[in-house]
């Protein structure tokens, strides 16, 4: 179907999302279509206008049934959380405690499961999902919070490497991946950890049928570098990660890699892995990222925003170049970055309208 020309009665604002830290509230336009097609027809490279990921096209589920969220203190859903609340087991029983001054939850270090991968089968308890509360929760969520227009997306934490450092601790971890006395045995728990991961994906779709998609966490780096070679994610994480795209794509849904750090050099790996999408942290060069594998994943590129007291034609200018770059519908990408003001949103939905419509004012 091709995209229509954009009409500037779209600019109509129906409502506001409030803004983050401080910032300027994020219009909703009067959209040609709902803000689910888009987010799914920008998914699917075949974008009508420049989404900005997470919470504006999209609501972001993480229901307190997933003991993992109490855990790391971060739930989304129809019931309130107090986030001071947070802490506690996690579905493998492993003690995470809720840090005020982060905002978010570590597992206590020093006393690890295991003293290496080897242990595993005598040490981890993988958990009976089917205990979980899932009908509750669908008939607490399904017709209240997950809403029709929206793109309803699931936030899954601690994906393969990072489950592993709960186990192990972060210095152990990477050992076993790397110690060859440990690697098979790696191997096995991740095996075990990937099906155990997409039977509770099969769940999520079987009793929230509003779902369209997943991010799913594992963070692969620091400020400055990645924790481990391509080589090594290739061997150890890549094909576990490839067995739970594969069964999300087969359902019908997307799937989005959330991974913190830079990490540009493991990108290779997310495309071979089967992630949709990716959006890295502000100290990744998105705009280079873009450029060398945007055909072949959706990047989210951070827009370069004037100082908010620049005068408002320099918010405009900076939006047609942005879109100009970065909204190709041959090649197209999703804004990643907040603080942006209301004339350079504006300008980033008129011109990138024009752009993927290929219909110009």
């Amino acid at each position: 179907m091709a995209v229509p020309a954009f009409d500037p009665k779209e600019l109509t604002v129906v409502r506001e999302i409030p803004g983050r830290f401080g910032g300027p509230p994020t219009p909703i336009y009067s959209f040609p279509v709902s803000p689910k097609e888009a987010f799914i027809a920008a998914f699917k490279r075949k974008p009508i206008w420049q989404i900005m990921g997470m919470g504006v096209e999209s609501k972001l589920f993480a229901p307190r049934l997933l003991p993992d969220n109490v855990a790391r203190a971060f739930v989304a859903e129809e019931k309130p959380f107090d986030i001071n609340s947070g802490g506690g087991f996690d579905m493998f029983s492993i003690d995470w405690e809720y840090v005020p001054s982060a905002g978010g939850s570590i597992v206590r270090p020093g006393k690890p499961l295991m003293e290496d991968a080897n242990e595993w089968r005598e040490k981890v308890v993988f958990p009976d999902i089917d205990s979980w509360d899932w009908e509750g929760a669908a008939k607490e969520n399904n017709d209240t919070y997950l809403e029709s227009d929206v793109y309803n997306v699931c936030w899954f934490q601690t994906g393969w490497f990072e489950r592993i450092i709960t186990f192990l601790d972060f210095e152990g971890a990477l050992m076993a991946l790397f110690d060859e006395d440990q690697k098979d045995a790696t191997t096995e728990l991740l095996t075990s950890i990937t099906d155990l991961y997409i039977k509770i994906f099969d769940k999520f779709l079987t009793y929230f049928p509003k779902l369209d998609g997943f991010v799913i966490h594992d963070d692969w780096g620091s400020q400055k570098e990645t924790f481990f070679s391509p080589a090594v994610a290739l061997e150890m994480i890549v094909p576990h990660m490839r067995r739970v795209t594969d069964f999300i794509h087969s359902k019908g849904k997307l799937c989005e890699l959330h991974s913190c750090g830079q990490i540009l050099k493991q990108v290779p790996n997310m495309i071979e892995a089967g992630w949709d999408a990716w959006a890295g942290q502000h100290m990744n060069d998105t705009h280079k990222i873009y450029e060398l594998y945007g055909d072949k994943i959706l990047i989210g590129v951070v827009p370069v925003v004037p100082d908010p007291e620049a005068p408002e034609e320099e918010h405009r200018a900076a939006a047609r170049e942005y879109a100009d770059k970065f909204c190709n519908p041959d090649k197209p990408s999703y804004l990643n970055g907040w603080g942006i003001t209301p004339a350079f949103r504006e300008e980033l939905y008129i011109r990138s309208r024009e752009n993927y419509s290929g219909v110009k004012r």
